[in-house]
């Protein structure tokens, strides 16, 4: 429902003029409060103290980007404070103003996950963070736990991670955090928070200052981008270098003959979504072993239209078809990602059962 604007007062600054157009005035109810406690300040205290975490989290949420509001709409909102708002006049809803407000009100932890949530990505909770977090890492620094805090934290996160963590601790410690997990209640609030704090102070800070991607990995990407010959010429440049490098750049690289190591299902897959004259202009410059691989897995009829669709080409150039490879290769690694398909780079110890 839209505000009714009070009469005009003498904040020149702030009212409507009467040749632009009227002030959009429809806040939602959540933008409303966000308004108040901003115009109230620290007045707010005894409200604030009757509000759950999560109310506090959305209406902090709000009050951080809310933006300019004029005092006109302030006046209508807030009508018994006029006295006060006359003073003050229009107030900015931001990041700093929200900050100062509730480190005034409440704990300086609490301000800070909340502050974190506001300044990231919506809504990322401490366990959804976690969850980006590789099962490797977490499980190294879970195994120093107690296998309750263990089993408080499993809980919390996706079953599927949870169960890639479990993988990686000792089993018989394993096993312990399961049977934890199996007769566990509901945690109490203080405790849970003070879970949330240790990781978000401790473990979640030393995994940013830590984390470094290996660069042999990003440097495996870039040349993946590379053309054949540009690939073949830094390789070995890098060679003359160091063989160890351009050994481990090689080991990480995916391309185009990798694809190869797709089973019947993925290739399908594969040859459902692609772009038919990418496939056509990258198997005619791949292995036969590549070229029958997807042929045997079309139709008689599409594998006769794509055999005559190569032919037709005549010759082509190497880096059009390294092009194409290379955005195949790039398809097959996005279905990869969906978990559509599963690429195999020969160097994994995973065990196919037919």
């Amino acid at each position: 429902m839209a505000l009714a604007l009070p009469s005009p007062g003498d904040d020149e600054e702030d009212k409507p003029k009467a040749n632009l157009p009227a002030v959009d005035t429809s806040y939602r109810g959540l933008e409303k409060a966000a308004i108040m406690m901003l115009a109230l300040g620290e007045n707010a205290k005894s409200v604030w103290s009757l509000l759950a975490d999560d109310e506090i989290k959305e209406l902090s949420q709000a009050m951080a980007t809310i933006g300019h509001v004029p005092s006109y709409v302030v006046e209508s909102l807030v009508t018994e404070f006029i006295a006060k708002m006359s003073t003050a006049g229009s107030i900015t809803g931001n990041v700093d103003q929200t900050q100062r407000i509730l480190a005034s009100l409440l704990p300086g932890d609490k301000v800070d996950g909340i502050m974190e949530d506001i300044r990231g990505p919506a809504g990322r909770s401490i366990w959804d963070k976690l969850g980006n977090v590789s099962e490797e890492v977490l499980a190294a620094y879970l195994r120093n736990e107690y296998p309750q805090t263990v089993a408080v934290v499993l809980s919390k996160v996706r079953p599927e991670h949870a169960a890639k963590v479990l993988a990686h601790l000792p089993e018989d410690f394993a096993a312990e955090c399961i049977t934890r997990m199996l007769s566990m209640d509901p945690v109490q609030r203080d405790i849970l928070e003070k879970i949330e704090k240790t990781l978000r102070t401790e473990f979640m800070s030393n995994v940013a200052r830590t984390s470094k991607r290996d660069p042999h990995e990003l440097m495996a990407e870039i040349f993946n981008s590379f053309d054949r010959q540009t690939e073949g010429r830094f390789i070995s440049a890098l060679e003359g270098r160091s063989r160890e490098s351009a050994d481990r750049i090689r080991a990480l690289m995916f391309t185009f003959e990798d694809l190869g190591k797709l089973d019947s299902g993925g290739v399908q897959t594969l040859l459902r979504g692609v772009d038919k004259t990418d496939l056509a202009l990258g198997l005619k410059g791949a292995s036969d072993a590549i070229r029958n691989l997807f042929l045997s897995n079309m139709s008689e009829r599409g594998a006769k239209l794509l055999r005559e669709e190569m032919t037709g080409m005549g010759p082509v150039r190497l880096r059009d078809v390294d092009a194409a490879q290379a955005r195949l290769v790039a398809y097959a690694k996005d279905l990869a990602a969906k978990g559509e398909i599963v690429l195999s780079d020969g160097k994994s110890d995973d065990e196919l059962i037919y």
